[in-house]
């Protein structure tokens, strides 16, 4: 995994195998607190549902985790706290996240990981953790930028 540039609130990690990604998931997810909420972002095939399994397991959640595109959310309850992983990118309104109880995971005892969560900024709380995945293939194909702010 390349070095990690801080600035002020933000930290830009870069890596250059999926298992980077992972590992930062994991450390991220290490540290995760009670009614926290990662809003995960970046094109298709970037690796969040990657990123997403590292942080799965730094909860010690050892069951598989997929992204949850089709159910739109999936809870893990056997970690050392719930994990509640949202995947909106088919959410045709955000009015689809009433129905699925949103309020209950957001402001819960559990943390949140939502992807493609720019599909639901209007109700996302203000105190968000961004985590922003990019490629540059030019770089190198495995290459991805991680900003977390």
């Amino acid at each position: 995994m390349s070095e990690q540039k801080r600035t002020g609130s933000r930290i830009v990690q870069e890596t250059m195998a999926p298992q980077d990604t992972y590992e930062l998931g994991k450390r991220l997810g290490k540290k995760a607190q009670p009614g926290q909420i990662y809003c995960l972002d970046g094109e298709l095939g970037v690796g969040k549902t990657v990123f997403a399994q590292g942080f799965a397991a730094g909860l010690g959640i050892s069951e598989p985790v997929n992204s949850p595109t089709f159910t739109i959310l999936q809870q893990y309850e056997e970690g050392r706290l719930p994990l509640y992983h949202f995947d909106v990118y088919r959410i045709g309104d955000v009015e689809e996240m009433d129905e699925i109880g949103y309020e209950d995971c957001f402001y819960g005892d559990g943390v949140c990981l939502i992807e493609w969560s720019q599909l639901i900024a209007e109700i996302l709380p203000e105190d968000v953790i961004r985590v922003r995945i990019e490629k540059e293939p030019e770089r190198a194909f495995e290459y991805r930028r991680i900003t977390i702010e």
